[in-house]
């Protein structure tokens, strides 16, 4: 069923989490009441008119008792630094919640969530509603870029962290922790959200694992209800070049680990 809708939202909390990090508390019932893990929000920056689109933002978390969803975010751009400046009692123009999220963790065996940067946050709100306990791999390139370590492990989940430098947890990418993993847990089910290169690395794991797992993809995009085609990716089909174009914002942005077509 098609539940999103476009409404004002009211911003009840905006603060600093760490580092370029923040989070947004916003006041949007009609949205926290059907959001599903994986799904996202568009947001219409004010004040910057027509020369900056609507931002897609993951849903970190939604309390439906208290018609609140939560968003976390990097300062990476004009966008973001804009909004970064917004308000308690600010309003927000927001459409969602929009595209497809994940399938419901599975029972029959362990499985894992992956966040690499802020993609922890799409992957808190998979922990958060999943009725079993995940191991949790976080990937960052230092430590003032793990978030929500603590409140994963607060649901309950054991956490493991890898830094590219070192600075937190085990130095490397969060590959080498997937590895490891694989050792306790050879039949596995993996969810993970991140850079696409991040991606593409556990794509092919998965496969050589012969795991199930999916993928929540992050693409610039521009009316995110798929009509103009602006987030297409290259998804693997039965057809003699043996790929098709999907969007990101309708077809996914979670698409399963085996689908995805990479050059």
């Amino acid at each position: 069923m098609n539940h999103k809708v476009q409404i004002d939202a009211v911003i009840r909390i905006h603060e600093q989490i760490r580092g370029a990090y923040r989070q947004m508390y916003l006041e949007a019932p009609s949205i926290a009441q059907v959001a599903e893990p994986g799904q996202f929000v568009h947001l219409q920056l004010p004040g910057l008119g027509e020369r900056v689109l609507r931002r897609p933002f993951s849903i970190c978390a939604a309390d439906a008792g208290r018609g609140l969803l939560r968003i976390v975010y990097k300062v990476v751009g004009v966008g973001t630094e804009h909004l970064q400046t917004l308000q308690p009692g600010q309003h927000l123009n927001i459409l969602g919640p929009l595209g497809r999220g994940f399938s419901p963790l599975p029972r029959d065996r362990r499985s894992i969530l992956v966040g690499g940067g802020y993609g922890c946050a799409a992957m808190y709100f998979v922990a958060q509603r999943a009725g079993v306990l995940p191991l949790v791999l976080l990937g960052a390139r230092g430590q003032e870029d793990v978030i929500l370590a603590e409140e994963f492990q607060a649901l309950g989940c054991e956490v493991r962290i890898a830094t590219d430098d070192g600075t937190l947890g085990q130095k490397g990418r969060v590959t080498v922790l997937l590895e490891q993993a694989a050792q306790e847990f050879p039949q596995a089910w993996l969810a993970a959200c991140g850079p696409l290169p991040m991606l593409k690395a556990l794509s092919q794991f998965v496969a050589q694992q012969h795991w199930d797992g999916e993928l929540s993809l992050d693409s610039a995009m521009c009316c995110g209800m798929g009509a103009c085609f602006a987030c297409v990716i290259k998804r693997k089909a039965d057809n003699e070049q043996g790929w098709s174009y999907a969007r990101v914002c309708h077809d996914g942005p979670v698409f399963k680990a085996g689908d995805i077509y990479w050059e």
